[in-house]
């Protein structure tokens, strides 16, 4: 990608007039600076894939030279990265569960902040799922890996679990993959109301306790506990 630039551009906004006509700045902060490259990379990504995206587009996007880029980040790699860490922190923020409401409500909650997510992600969220041996493996994979690992945790919590035994948990990891599965079709094809995918996505988490609840006490009893809960119409 290029070497490392040895000495970043000042780190001041550009001047900007005050009220009596002198020329005013607002130097920024290392931290400031660097979630700003992020943010401008976030948003590239929500509109095209990340290997589409190049250093240059990210400086232009956030109003610096690509010497402060390869500063701060060293790369594309680095940055796509941090970018990654930031979105999961986000997506983090989003899945905490509602304090209130029962478990399949809760899970809904949820279920549509995922999907706020995955809308204005859309072009970062479908290369990261389908892209190649580059997304599986090292650092990037490792945090695709943490993503996945977070939504699991957020799941149990909000349906009440505390521990999953091996059904419940193969249950659940299941029912994931074909949340991405959904997301990833219905973003190609947004065929039908993303509402309705949504309550479809609850009831095929309702079919697959079922299933499992034939297999497994613990299951049942989760299940009949979510069963007696009235659902929204």
């Amino acid at each position: 990608m290029g070497d490392r630039a040895t000495a970043p551009e000042d780190q001041a906004e550009p001047p900007r007039r005050s009220s009596g006509g002198r020329p005013g700045r607002r130097r920024l902060t290392v931290d400031e600076r660097r979630e700003e490259l992020i943010s401008a990379a976030l948003e590239l990504f929500s509109d095209r894939p990340p290997e589409e995206i190049s250093i240059d587009d990210v400086a232009d996007a956030a109003g610096a030279s690509r010497a402060l880029v390869y500063h701060y980040f060293g790369g594309k790699q680095e940055l796509y990265l941090a970018a990654l860490h930031t979105a999961a922190r986000q997506l983090g923020e989003l899945l905490d569960p509602p304090a209130e409401g029962r478990g399949l409500e809760r899970l809904a909650v949820s279920l549509h902040r995922y999907f706020d997510f995955v809308e204005h992600y859309a072009a970062a969220f479908v290369a990261l799922l389908r892209g190649g041996p580059a997304y599986r493996t090292g650092e990037i994979g490792e945090v695709i890996e943490g993503i996945r690992s977070f939504v699991m945790s957020r799941i149990i919590a909000t349906i009440g679990v505390e521990e999953p035994g091996p059904i419940l948990r193969i249950t659940l990891r299941s029912w994931m993959a074909s949340v991405e599965t959904a997301g990833l079709d219905w973003l190609e094809h947004r065929d039908i109301p993303r509402d309705e995918l949504e309550r479809l996505l609850i009831d095929h988490h309702v079919v697959l306790l079922d299933v499992a609840a034939r297999h497994d006490p613990e299951v049942a009893a989760l299940f009949d506990r979510l069963s007696r809960e009235p659902r929204a119409t």
